[in-house]
């Protein structure tokens, strides 16, 4: 069953996708903030976030980074709702010398500051990933523990969570948190299929995955989004089953087979239109606050 609007989140950069892939991806906070509102504009309700060293475009996990970019949104946009990546700080590159010894590109840190971009700036909704998996030949950790301790601080910001999942394992986990009272019964949910070593961007795991919501997804908030060739795909998928959709350049870098998309409003907009030929409707930012049970925007 369809939730009366759709919300379509647009993620805006990511941290896998390189400046090299594109010319398109935004790097300074500037641009950051410049295409989360054209996504807005093109009728994204919710924006996504990862941040980036300026200097070099390489991930970056800099609270004044995050400051710079609400700032600028709030700037324009007063209603847009602002969703913080917590996923930066989890990966682990086992040396070749040692595997138990940290090797170079190694990012895992203490879950506190993971969160400490949270905890200062209260975004309104912020990411919290349950995947410990392997990430090609990296390894991504987020033991429960750790989850437990960045949700503690997630919460106290007054932040919504949205449990980010990639294997049946992980909601499953996010079971466990909900009943144990770590985490409230409204968290939302995105189902993140297309990565190596994750659920597939095929319409059975997408609906294997559904059924480990609670509720088999029935009354529950929850988002899919496909990687690479199966971004519009899992749209229109996700849709179907009574979901929200989720797209941008931290997704695809393709609006068409070869075809570079010209920044994140052109996959936005695709998106839009994929979903209202469906026969759906998106939900405003206004209308995806009421819905998510979001407080007042800072």
């Amino acid at each position: 069953m369809h939730a009366p609007r759709t919300v379509l989140t647009c993620a805006v950069t990511g941290n896998i996708t390189q400046p090299g892939q594109t010319p398109h991806l935004p790097i300074t906070p500037e641009q950051i903030a410049d295409d989360c509102l054209a996504a807005a504009e093109a009728g994204a309700a919710a924006v996504h976030i990862h941040v980036r060293d300026p200097a070099t475009g390489r991930p970056s996990m800099e609270v004044d980074l995050y400051a710079d970019v609400m700032r600028r949104i709030r700037a324009r946009n007063r209603d847009l709702v602002i969703n913080l990546t917590t996923g930066p700080g989890g990966r682990f590159v086992p040396s070749d010398e040692d595997p138990k010894v940290a090797g170079p590109g190694t990012t895992l840190c203490a879950p506190e500051v993971r969160v400490a971009h949270v905890a200062a700036l209260k975004p309104d909704v912020c990411s919290l990933d349950l995947n410990t998996m392997n990430s090609g030949d990296q390894v991504v950790i987020n033991t429960p523990t750790n989850v437990r301790r960045m949700a503690r601080v997630i919460l106290e910001a007054g932040t919504k969570p949205e449990l980010e999942c990639f294997d049946s394992g992980d909601l499953v986990l996010a079971q466990t948190l909900v009943k144990e009272g770590t985490l409230p019964a409204d968290c939302l949910y995105t189902l993140v299929t297309g990565v190596r070593y994750a659920l597939p961007s095929t319409p059975e795991a997408l609906l294997f995955a559904r059924g480990l919501l609670p509720n088999a997804g029935q009354g529950v908030h929850w988002t899919a989004f496909g990687i690479g060739r199966w971004a519009f795909p899992i749209v229109a998928q996700a849709w179907l089953l009574g979901g929200h959709v989720r797209i941008g350049l931290e997704d695809t870098i393709y609006l068409d087979k070869g075809e570079l998309a010209a920044g994140n409003a052109p996959l936005v907009a695709r998106a839009r239109d994929i979903i209202r030929q469906l026969g759906g409707t998106l939900a405003t930012a206004a209308e995806a606050r009421a819905m998510w049970g979001l407080r007042e925007h800072n």
